[in-house]
């Protein structure tokens, strides 16, 4: 049988042996009054504590004996000894909390999926099925562009999926769209290229994040059929031709075909591509050009943001830049985490997913359509997450202090503008809930009265 020391709990204690008992009394006082030995918790035992400081299993007797006898510690027979839940108080008193906003009750913020829907069945019979038949050398450091398992699936699903030419070789794991931009800002430098064009508008996240690299950002001006590629001088551009974010609108083919030929590095940003629902989706720009557009992906509206699962389909030229880049910015997703979506895709239950999830954002984005008063019309094509609702200046002016009085959280454009202004709503329907997507339609459509009156 096991010592009974080796399965206890790991501790910090500021003592030393030569302050003795009433040194470790203190020690262990102070871990309790400083939250560090939280109420309620189980403590070492006498004989694993005394193991571990070196000292006789006498001397921690007495020490919790003279502790529960203060009030710090409870003691029971035949069950272990934990920190009082009352009692003796810290010394410390709890920093004040800064106020903050209170939260929005009705989500209806863009570009975020309905965190209900994650298939967390589908998820955890995939994760077993990884767990019982990988090899323990897979658990080791990983590949640098990412589990080989996970980019031989991706480049058949997104051939299949998205028209994308996509080489094993040259995909990379990262974590999430975000995380790209700050490898591409560099690997880019890295390359010569030290200014980055983004459609205008667009998030304000992804261009801020760019710049940190030392990019210099520009805009490109958006219309009805997406980006104008006339006005387009800069040596790389980040583009969302499938459903321009957040305008809606989708790139034409002439302009598809032009951007191609610019000359420029294309980062198409695919992030929404599978929602597609009046008809099939349009196929990735990357196709038209394999060697000039980087293919970005994600798993962040399909499934989840905080899986922090992203792709980028590289040029043969960028890979080598790409992965020195990736070196030195942070971790890649977990290998299991990239294991099990390799699975969920492999399995079919990916795709299966994907079409439940467009089932319901369609219906969402029916119901928020057909809701608007008849003078507002949504502009951009029926996909994605999320629609824009063109409004005046004045009256986008008023929707922060609207919408915070029927508690709605929602974006508008011209924050998203660089250059001239756009003004409307952006959005989204797939923050909410299934069962709180009404409640929330039904506060955006009094925002909307309001702003009317």
């Amino acid at each position: 049988m096991a010592d009974e020391w080796s399965s206890s709990l790991d501790v910090h204690l500021d003592w030393t042996p030569g302050l003795g008992r009433k040194g470790l009394a203190k020690a262990v006082r102070q871990a309790i009054r400083d939250g560090r030995w939280r109420p309620g918790s189980v403590v070492p035992s006498t004989r694993a504590l005394a193991h571990d400081l070196g000292v006789a299993r006498g001397t921690v007797t007495r020490v919790y004996s003279d502790l529960a006898a203060e009030g710090y510690l409870q003691t029971s027979q035949g069950a272990p000894t934990r920190v009082a839940t009352a009692g003796a108080q810290p010394l410390t008193q709890p920093r004040p909390t800064t106020s903050r906003e209170p939260a929005m009750r009705w989500n209806l913020m863009a570009g975020r999926p309905d965190a209900a829907l994650f298939p967390r069945d589908i998820w955890l019979a995939s994760t077993k099925r990884v767990l019982q038949h990988t090899h323990n050398e897979t658990f080791g450091y990983g590949e640098p562009r990412g589990s080989s398992v996970l980019r031989a699936t991706l480049s058949a699903y997104l051939g299949r999926s998205r028209g994308v030419l996509a080489d094993p070789a040259r995909i990379v794991i990262c974590s999430g769209f975000a995380h790209a931009m700050t490898i591409l800002g560099n690997a880019l430098q890295s390359v010569g290229i030290r200014e980055m064009a983004f459609e205008d508008p667009s998030f304000n996240r992804f261009r801020d994040l760019a710049g940190t690299t030392g990019q210099k950002i520009v805009g490109v001006p958006v219309d009805g059929n997406g980006m104008r590629i006339s006005e387009l001088t800069s040596p790389a551009v980040v583009v969302t031709p499938a459903h321009q974010s957040p305008l809606g609108v989708t790139m034409s083919p002439d302009r598809r075909a032009t951007l191609t030929q610019t000359g420029a590095v294309i980062v198409e940003d695919d992030y929404d591509g599978e929602f597609r629902y009046d008809r099939q989706q349009v196929g990735a720009l990357q196709a038209l050009a394999p060697e000039r557009v980087i293919y970005a992906g994600t798993a962040s509206k399909t499934l989840a943001p905080s899986l922090r699962l992203g792709w980028l389909v590289l040029p043969r030229s960028l890979v080598d830049p790409v992965i020195a880049a990736l070196a030195t910015s942070g971790a890649q997703p977990s290998l299991l985490d990239q294991l099990t979506l390799a699975d969920m895709i492999s399995t079919g239950a990916y795709d299966r997913h994907v079409r439940r999830c467009r089932i319901e954002y369609r219906s969402r984005r029916d119901r928020l359509a057909a809701a608007l008063p008849q003078h507002l019309i949504p502009q951009g094509i029926s996909a994605g997450l999320h629609l824009m609702v063109p409004l005046s200046e004045a009256a986008e002016a008023q929707v922060p202090a609207v919408a915070r009085r029927h508690s709605v959280a929602v974006a508008t454009v011209s924050p998203m503008s660089m250059g001239e202004k756009r003004h409307g709503l952006v959005v989204g329907y797939g923050a909410s809930s299934k069962n709180a997507f009404g409640g929330a339609l039904d506060a955006l459509l009094n925002v909307l009265r309001e702003l009317q009156d």
